[in-house]
């Protein structure tokens, strides 16, 4: 809804006067490509990774655990007397329940830091779009979605804001 309230505005302001017509500058940036080819981007890829690796060696631990305990199950079940076996069931599930929780604890967790850093990104990057739009003179400078039907690549001001945010990171 708010794209087609925004291409509307445009589209008067661009109707409006000739005049305003021949002054509007238009620009757009490919947020996806910009978060991916950032420095940032790909700094909060790597800690992304660290953390799921982290994460994966735990869960495979863990899994390894419940195998072995469910295998004993199975193996023992019937040579065990009623409450030996009924404690490990207990036993099992118990495990099973904190493995279920400690993965979706993880899928959380890496979630949140997932939205966290491309926040941050996006927030930096926002700055140097802003800044940028205000030294070249641009009117609008968009952000390139499955709305757009048609953008000249010529408006493409990905790679030119990439370069002023990766320069701005190392000062």
């Amino acid at each position: 809804m708010k794209r087609i309230i925004l291409a509307g505005i445009v589209a008067a302001c661009i109707a409006s006067t000739s005049v305003f017509a021949a002054d509007l500058k238009l620009g757009y940036i490919d947020m996806q490509r910009a978060l991916n080819g950032s420095e940032a981007g790909k700094e909060a890829k790597e800690q992304l990774a660290a953390r799921v690796k982290k994460y994966q060696d735990e869960i495979n631990v863990k899994q390894e655990e419940l195998k072995k305990l469910k295998g004993e199950l199975e193996k023992q079940g019937m040579l065990l007397s009623e409450t030996a076996r009924v404690s490990k069931e207990k036993d099992y599930q118990n495990k099973l329940k904190d493995f279920q929780r400690f993965t979706k604890d993880a899928q959380d967790e890496l979630q949140g830091k997932d939205e966290e850093l491309t926040r941050k990104i996006l927030e930096g990057m926002e700055k140097v779009i802003k800044e940028y739009g205000t030294k070249k003179g641009y009117t609008f400078i968009f952000v390139k979605n499955e709305s757009m039907l048609f953008a000249d690549e010529n408006a493409d001001l990905t790679e030119e804001v990439l370069k002023l945010f990766n320069a701005t990171r190392k000062k």
